[in-house]
């Protein structure tokens, strides 16, 4: 009779997934490099077969790791849900979060899906928009939580700090354009305003090619190459290089990202999701705080 798999091992290994190899795995659930390391070679002789093929220091999931992910998964999922189920419903309910829809991508995802791994019965109800308007809506009552680019004078507490950059096509090459074009979000939005103010005090001609609400639509016209854009550098996709003074271009500032938590009184669901996500996002290419 084979073992059965432990859910402290799929543990670890869904964290080596999520994070990418074994450095910030082993962070994530509170053990040693080498510890991590050993515990997916356990769980690697239970189901008797290689699970990750190694790509530098990074590791990928072959094609057993991926279907063993969507079991790990599942079974965490079950797992919680019985414990959570048994403790009286302690972390049960919906919380309100909003966010801009260029942080969702590369910074939601990964940390929301790990939040509902480990509080199963809670509800996210999400909200993509601008930071200002996020901020309104905190004001209102109709957001516990939003994550928002901090802008000077205002007072939150800073829990990460993101390089704001120019990308573009290296293929295209549309900096080398006169005017320079360029693709920005819509009005009101901060992204916007920096990028402007920094092409203006540089006395750099441009024109906008394109105004929009979707990240996704400035990433495809900066690939085809009919302009450059400004955006977080880890959002930066494939087909887009980031690009600075060396090409000409004005320096951008570091954004300030902060949680901004709504007025009243903070639910225990909501200040649990804000811990959470505060201790989640500090990291992963993050510029440290000291800086």
């Amino acid at each position: 009779m084979s073992d059965p798999l432990d859910l402290v091992l799929l543990k670890s290994f869904v964290a080596v997934v999520d994070c990418g190899n074994i450095q910030f795995a082993a962070d994530r659930v509170g053990r040693s490099q080498s510890a991590v390391s050993m515990q997916i070679k356990r769980l690697e002789e239970t189901v008797g077969r290689p699970l990750f093929l190694k790509e530098g220091r990074s590791l990928r999931l072959n094609p057993a790791g991926e279907e063993l992910l969507l079991h790990a998964r599942r079974l965490l999922r079950l797992s919680n849900e019985a414990l959570a189920s048994l403790r009286g419903g302690e972390a049960v309910g919906a919380v309100r979060l909003g966010m801009p829809e260029d942080y969702a991508t590369w910074l939601l995802a990964p940390a929301i899906s790990r939040f509902g791994q480990e509080y199963p019965l809670v509800d996210v109800e999400l909200t993509f928009d601008k930071s200002p308007k996020l901020l309104r809506l905190i004001d209102e009552g109709k957001l516990d939580l939003a994550l928002v680019t901090r802008e000077m004078g205002q007072s939150f507490t800073v829990f990460r700090r993101e390089r704001f950059v120019w990308a573009g096509s290296l293929e295209h090459k549309a900096w080398l354009r006169d005017p320079l074009p360029v693709a920005l979000f819509d009005a009101g939005d901060i992204a916007r305003r920096i990028a402007l103010e920094a092409l203006q005090t540089a006395d750099v001609s441009y024109r906008v090619v394109t105004s929009t609400q979707s990240l996704l639509g400035l990433v495809a016209v900066a690939q085809a190459g009919l302009a450059i854009v400004g955006m977080v550098e880890s959002s930066i996709t494939a087909g887009l290089v980031p690009l600075g003074e060396v090409e000409g271009l004005p320096p951008l500032p570091v954004l300030e990202l902060a949680l901004v938590t709504g007025l009243g009184e903070t639910s225990a669901i909501t200040s649990r999701l804000s811990d959470y996500l505060a201790r989640e996002l500090r990291g992963d290419g993050a510029i440290p705080l000291t800086v």
